[in-house]
């Protein structure tokens, strides 16, 4: 009898990862319950998000990716205003320009995690379009 090596995908993290046996139905096995788990995943974080977060529009996008261009610029203009200047900056202006960072990285952050909501399927994006 021979044996057939099928080649997955996995995942690096931190998930414990046995060593996977060479035999296929093994194989099939652990992918179907991996799949499994998977899916109870996605069908936990779509009722938890649609409940919580409710239908996004492309209005709602719009603002959000509004608001990170804000604060991208508000965070630029701050550290052009300090190399402006030909003294050296003081722990509040570096604080100020710190802070202006993170605003604009948080924001950005939550577009991404608002596009990842539509792309896994997790919320609807109603476009307005005719149905």
């Amino acid at each position: 009898m021979s044996l057939i090596r099928t080649n997955t995908v996995r995942r690096t993290g931190d998930y414990f990862e046995p060593e996977m046996s060479d035999d296929p139905h093994v194989q099939k096995r652990v992918r179907a319950q991996l799949e499994l788990v998977d899916y109870t995943a996605f069908v936990a974080n779509r009722e938890a998000i649609s409940r919580d977060v409710g239908a996004l529009d492309t209005a709602m996008v719009q603002r959000m990716a509004v608001s990170a261009a804000h604060a991208r610029a508000a965070w630029v203009r701050k550290a052009m205003a300090i190399s402006d200047s030909s003294a050296l900056p003081n722990n509040q202006l570096i604080e100020d320009l710190a802070g202006a960072r993170a605003a604009f990285e948080e924001l950005t952050a939550a577009y991404d995690a608002m596009r990842r909501l539509v792309e896994r399927g997790y919320v609807a994006l109603d476009t307005g379009a005719a149905k």
